[in-house]
Formats: C-alpha cells, structure tokens, sequence
C-alpha cells in the first residue's frame, strides 16, 4: 500500500489534507454559512423566521439508531453536528445520494469556539449493518441516520444532530455573493472547464469557460463548484478537499459581510435545498449567540492513512490505524480528556485493518470502476453573466472527462466469509 501520512451492503464508490480555518467558514463551512443565514431570521423576527423555516426539510432521525457508544464517557458541554455535502443531481435530500461531504463541527458551548474536521469520503469505514465500505456510501443507504450513525460507530462520539446541504445549492450562493476570487494554475483551469460542462447542466445555470492562461479569476457559481471538484491533480482527494475549504471559506467571509437583501435572497433560494433535524427552537437558540462563535482550527480524517485497492469497493483511504486517528480527533476537538476507545471501536479498527491487509494500488484517486462512471465528453462554453469585457472565451481545455457518479441500486448483500464489505 502506498501510505499517506499528511494527512448494509456492498457499494461500490469513490470520492481531504488538513488546512486550518483563518477565517469564519463552513461545509466543508457549511455550518458558518448555514449559521450566518440563521442570523438574518433572528434579526427579522420569530414569525418571519417561522416563515423561512419551513422552507428547510425537516427529517427526523430516532436517537436509538445513531449508535452513539455508551462505552465512552462523552465530553459535556459541547455540540457536535454532522455536516453532509449532496451530490444531488435531482434535488432530493435523503437516501440515495451519496455525501459528497461529509464534515463534523464541534461547538465548545463554554468558549463559542467551532472546530471542524472532515472525513474523507473515500475512507474504509464500518456501516450500520457491519459491512466495510467507503465512508460516503452510507447516506446514500439509509439518509442522514445512517450517515450520522457511521461517525458515532466509527469514531465514538455522540451527534444526534446534522444538517445537508444539496451541494449546487453553492452555485446559488456565490452567484448572489457576486462570485469568488481564485488564483488557478494551467492544469486546474481545464479541468474546471470540464466539470463546468455538468454542473451547468444540472444546475441549470449558465457559465463561460476559461481562457488557457493561469491567473487569478472572479468565479461564478458554476465555476467554483467545479473547481471544488477537481480531483484529477497531484494529490489527488487530498489536494480536491482543500479546493472545497478554499471555497467555503471564501463564501463565509463574503455572507458575513453581505447586507440583509443579499442574505434574504440566499435564504429564499438555498433553504430549499437543505434537509436537518434542528427545530425552529434550536436555531433561534444558537442564533442569539452566533456573534459570539469563533472558528477554530480544522483538521482531515484520517489524518495518517494508506492507499488500497479493494474487490468490490474499489480505492479507498485506510486508517493507520483507525483506533489511532480516533484518538486524534478526540484530542483536537476535545483536549487531552483522558478518552479511551470503545470495544466496539476497537473492534471495527482491527477489521478495516484486516481487510486492507495485503491490497495495493498505485493510487487512490485514479483508477475508478467503469460500471459506475459515465464520462462527459460535451466540453461546449456558455454565456457567463459574470464576464466583463471578454467577448470571445476559448474553448475549455479537456484532459480528463469529467465522470457523474451514480448512485447502484440497493440489492440484498450476498454472506460475505469473516469480514464485510463496504461511502462527500
């Protein structure tokens, strides 16, 4: 196996280096965004905000079915929340769409500070039902339960709460900011130009390509969500979750700059697209302190791993070894509290290490199952409302198509001997 030290059923799937947060951010930030737009519906009044509110799908999830361990002694005074990122191509919030993103925020309740680490989507972890797979696949199996029940399993910890995010809802978003600045080499320009091709065309959002030259560039929504998904460069998921906090740090500083008619226009064109089980009663209680949040340091899970080569999962991201970066992230979130690993971790620890044993790949992020990949080939620019000036655009540059994933439907798991098989 090729080590990286920076950092139900079977399904088959694939798709972060650790880069601290300076600033407010979110969703990968998502939390900073969505608590940004909740201050907006504090400031405008209990009946108006009732009245957003039920723009948002609520879902609720049964508090015996998060696995949350009893043999660990929880840290009090802290609230921790999953975040899931949607690769939604129809809209819908639940089951059956695999989590792009998938992220936790910690609030320390004593100090406001937020703290965030992200799982890798791609990383070999224990589902509900015990089969091994990579981390995104189970939201895709069982919605926002089954995906906050795989963090509480596979890293002892105790949310009960999350909020999702179909991931184009971002293309709104920075369209009504005005746009993003980013600095792009050569290499991510044609590969953002690729992607750009089916993020226009699911969002139904317009887009220019971009010329081929590196530089700097004011970035659509369209655009920057393809650049958050490049993932076909040297370091490959690593080097595509940096992208996404890139991003959604940009986006949060931007939301909490923008005037209230901005932020009421976001509200009306995101909260559609999100799905959590906080009540009006929760929000508002959070939001009377939102001021006062800070955001912490963010970190990537897991932090030390390996690249293998799986029958029947394809690549994933290892922990080495899953009981360790646990630790770690109880470290981080918590401070040195004395946590000490459940059985059950433990047990799940040795069994993503048994089941690595012996793999290789070259590498983690390039070697994709065809069944599961449609490449896009159209590579044709539209109209960008955000160009100034430039009245001829050359085509994008076309490396490697840009490939939809597609979520396989659910089929009973055939016995698989000693281990399981295995999902922003």
């Amino acid at each position: 196996m090729a080590r990286n030290s920076n950092n139900r059923r079977r399904y088959q799937r694939g798709r972060r280096k650790n880069k601290g947060f300076k600033t407010w951010s979110f969703r990968k930030k998502l939390i900073t965004i969505f608590s940004c737009l909740i201050v907006l519906l504090l400031s405008s009044g209990i009946v108006y905000a009732a009245n957003k509110y039920q723009k948002i799908e609520k879902q609720e999830v049964s508090a015996k079915e998060l696995d949350i361990s009893k043999d660990v002694v929880h840290e009090k005074g802290y609230l921790n929340v999953a975040l899931f990122g949607l690769d939604s191509r129809d809209g819908t919030l639940g089951e059956g769409n695999l989590s792009d993103t998938i992220m936790i925020a910690s609030l320390n309740q004593e100090t406001g500070e937020v703290r965030l680490v992200s799982v890798f989507r791609d990383t070999l972890l224990e589902l509900k039902d015990g089969s091994l797979n990579k981390a995104n696949s189970a939201y895709a199996f069982g919605g926002p339960e089954d995906g906050i029940a795989l963090i509480n399993k596979n890293m002892d910890l105790n949310i009960d709460k999350y909020v999702a995010v179909n991931f184009n809802a971002l293309v709104d978003i920075i369209d009504a900011l005005g746009g993003v600045e980013i600095e792009l080499t050569l290499e991510e320009i044609g590969h953002l130009n690729n992607y750009s091709v089916e993020t226009s065309e699911v969002t139904g959002v317009s887009y220019t390509a971009l010329p081929p030259e590196a530089g700097t560039y004011n970035l659509c929504g369209v655009q920057a969500v393809s650049y958050a998904r490049i993932r076909y460069t040297e370091g490959g998921d690593f080097k595509r979750a940096e992208r996404q906090r890139l991003v959604l740090e940009l986006i949060a500083e931007k939301t909490r700059r923008a005037n209230i008619g901005t932020l009421n226009k976001i509200i009306d064109k995101v909260f559609p697209q999100v799905s959590t089980n906080f009540t009006l009663a929760d929000i508002l209680t959070y939001a009377k302190d939102i001021l006062h949040f800070k955001m912490g340091e963010s970190m990537g899970f897991p932090s030390t791993n390996e690249f293998a080569m799986l029958s029947q999962v394809g690549s994933v991201v290892v922990p080495v070894t899953l009981e360790s970066n646990v630790k770690e992230v109880h470290s981080f979130l918590f401070g040195d509290n004395g946590y000490l690993p459940s059985d059950t971790l433990k047990s799940v620890s040795a069994s993503v290490a048994a089941r690595a044993s012996g793999q290789s790949t070259e590498s983690a992020y390039t070697d994709e199952d065809e069944d599961f990949y449609v490449p896009y080939t159209d590579t044709t620019p539209t109209d960008n409302y955000y160009e100034q000036g430039n009245e001829s655009m050359q085509a994008p540059v076309t490396d490697t198509p840009v490939q939809e994933e597609t979520v396989p439907e659910q089929t009973t798991p055939e016995p698989v001997p000693e281990e399981p098989l295995q999902t922003e």
